[in-house]
């Protein structure tokens, strides 16, 4: 055991946990859940900390699962892969690749682990494939009551589909079963066209392409369009060029602007316009799992709802609108992607085909304002946020976005009756009472 202070990837959210424990084995995180029914503890699992909201800040009993990594089990014949839950996304793509294996879909990092990625409906884009937790089949939980749970869609199937985006509030997932597909390689290709062009044929774009999504420069008049596509074609890598656009001009050059606008705010359209002059285009092939993600070396905070696809057009509108009566400080892109509707209980993708949409801001500039106004318009769209990136909802607003609310909250109840699982910030967003005393720095 030992002590240490712990914040998350963007520095917004920072806790001193009176416990840090690295368990290696089942047995070992049964014991930990004992100790704390016991002694009357609260607990959270922690990943990478890439969640931008408190859901994983404890000031009790914090768990990272970073001893839990690796392949479990492969069914080459049923295409699927049994994991340990914390088991980082990337290690993830090499083990499956070496299988020949991949996942279906990733989201744009991934430095995540594979048990945190599910719990907050992480997601990547493609109007033909749900969210990560889509692609689980079963799972291995230790519950609130220390019970070893095996779950899947024939084996509680209730609790399944709450454990598939649980926000850690039920058990503590141990290993991670997942549906895969034979590995494959990529086509990806960055263009430049003007907004006006994009909103005009994103629904078609979406529809024709496997991965499509788009990056709207506020302020400026081009945006980039990113498209994949599966291919036989041979690996296609330029690692000089990749490099310089991918290090050099998206996460150094870009840092260095960043710090401009920190510095001097009113330079942001400035900035964003020249952001979307410089976006690097141009076509590579490579293995699906080297491809979806990018790396991001520059430090923000972000906000991101889930709308339902039909509104794109009319929200990215609104939002013109907005920024352009109140002209706030962002040189960020807004990102919007693209996901097929699921049946989890707390998915944002919840019963419908949906799109995303985050907007962010530089690490140390002020985003409440801009976040704000950005809120209301996708709750005037029937927007759900993403759980683990700012929003300002409250259980009563929650439970009227999510049909399913209640029957979520009860196997909660049932699966961890003692609430060690929640700290005071799960304990308001779920709206359950009892002697909750976490208490954390939200310092945004």
């Amino acid at each position: 055991m030992k002590q240490v202070q712990w914040s998350n990837w963007s520095g917004s959210v920072r806790a001193n946990p009176r416990t840090v424990l690295y368990p290696a084995s089942i047995a070992e995180v049964e014991k930990v859940v004992r100790m704390c029914r016991q002694e009357g503890r609260r607990l959270r699992v922690v990943g990478s900390g890439h969640s931008f909201t408190p859901i994983a800040a404890s000031e009790d009993c914090l768990i990272s699962l970073d001893r839990m990594q690796g392949l479990v089990h492969v069914d080459a014949e049923a295409r699927t892969a049994t994991v340990w839950a914390g088991t980082k996304l990337k290690l993830l793509g090499e083990l499956l690749f070496r299988q020949e294996l991949a996942q279906e879909n990733l989201g744009d990092i991934d430095v995540q682990s594979i048990a945190g990625a599910i719990s907050t409906g992480t997601h990547g884009t493609g109007r033909a494939f749900g969210n990560i937790s889509t692609q689980v089949v079963g799972m291995t939980v230790v519950t609130g009551t220390g019970e070893v749970l095996e779950c899947s869609g024939e084996s509680h199937p209730d609790w399944f589909k709450a454990l598939q985006v649980s926000l850690g509030t039920l058990g503590i997932i141990l290993q991670v079963t997942l549906r895969l597909e034979p590995a494959y390689k990529i086509e990806y290709e960055s263009r430049r066209i003007p907004l006006g062009e994009c909103l005009k044929q994103q629904a078609r774009l979406a529809e024709e392409n496997r991965h499509f999504e788009f990056y709207w420069f506020p302020y400026a008049e081009p945006c980039q369009i990113k498209l994949m596509n599966k291919t036989d074609q041979e690996v296609r890598e330029h690692r000089i060029k990749d490099y310089i656009s991918d290090v050099m001009v998206e996460n150094t050059f870009f840092g260095l602007i960043s710090e401009l606008c920190r510095k001097l705010p009113k330079a942001s359209p400035y900035v964003s316009r020249l952001s979307a002059s410089q976006v690097p285009l141009g076509r590579k092939v490579n293995y699906s799992h080297r491809l979806f993600a990018t790396r991001r070396l520059v430090r923000f905070n972000e906000m991101e709802y889930n709308i339902p696809a039909e509104s794109m057009n009319a929200v990215i509108e609104e939002m013109r609108e907005e920024m352009s009566r109140n002209k706030y400080h962002v040189h960020f892109p807004v990102e919007c992607r693209y996901a097929k509707g699921d049946d989890i209980w707390l998915s944002p993708a919840y019963d419908r085909d949906s799109a995303y949409i985050a907007i962010h801001m530089y690490k140390g500039m002020p985003y409440e304002d801009y976040f704000s106004a950005m809120e209301n318009i996708f709750l005037r769209y029937g927007g759900r946020p993403h759980w683990g990136k700012m929003h300002h909802l409250q259980a009563a607003q929650l439970k009227e976005l999510y049909p399913m609310w209640e029957a979520f909250r009860a196997v909660r109840q049932e699966l961890d009756p003692d609430g060690i699982l929640l700290s005071d910030y799960m304990g308001r967003l779920l709206d359950v009472s009892g002697p909750i005393s976490d208490s954390f720095s939200d310092i945004g």
